[in-house]
């Protein structure tokens, strides 16, 4: 039986960091999604001016949480149902009147289209310490409490390429790879951030019964 995919989880300081026009990513109602390809596609349109000031941001308040559409209102002159959208008209949001130069044949709206997605927003980061009981260097790193060890792990690996040759330990208990900090009894109880829990990695050669 094969294993089921699991989605990759951000930080908003990860999505944050694709804030410009030639990479652009946005989050809203907890998925991640990368713009940059609608946004090459649409080069130049004034439509992509509101999406590309958000760039980099979470823009949730913009939809409906139970229809995952973009927010409508009454419009007071006409009373019909339109669009909400505060900061501008955007790209596949229709004109308030029937226009002969829209085309509205582009399928599904960017809003909805899967082909964006990149991975699902972290409902809750912690920071975390992890020592390297061979160099003794320390790392603090920030995770997504959704993520296992092993996921951890890869994030590591910027810092330490062979961090998998390593056992993980907390309190001197190894930890579960497949499991999540919180379920392999990891917490963070600090509020003030003052302490981090800590991860030791024991090199595989050098540990002792």
């Amino acid at each position: 039986m094969a294993e089921m995919h699991r989605p990759k989880y951000f930080t908003p300081k990860e999505v944050s960091l694709h804030n410009t026009i030639d990479d652009i990513w946005v989050s809203y109602l907890g998925t991640v999604y990368n713009l940059t390809p609608l946004v090459n596609e649409h080069n130049g349109d004034v439509l992509l001016r509101p999406i590309v000031e958000c760039a980099g941001k979470d823009i949730s308040h913009w939809f409906d949480p139970k229809t995952k559409d973009v927010q409508t209102h009454i419009d007071p002159l006409s009373g019909c149902v339109k669009y909400y959208t505060p900061r501008g008209r955007f790209v596949h949001i229709p004109p308030p009147c029937p226009r002969t130069d829209w085309a509205n044949d582009f399928g599904r709206p960017w809003w909805s289209d899967g082909r964006y997605e990149v991975g699902l927003l972290s409902a809750r980061t912690l920071w975390i310490q992890i020592i390297n009981m061979l160099t003794y260097q320390e790392q603090p790193l920030e995770v997504c409490c959704e993520e296992t060890v092993e996921e951890i792990l890869q994030r590591y690996l910027k810092y330490n390429s062979h961090a998998g040759s390593y056992t993980w330990k907390h309190d001197c208990q190894a930890l579960d790879m497949s499991r999540t900090l919180s379920e392999n009894g990891v917490v963070n109880d600090d509020e003030n951030g003052d302490f981090l829990p800590s991860v030791c990695l024991y090199f595989n050669d050098d540990l002792t019964e």
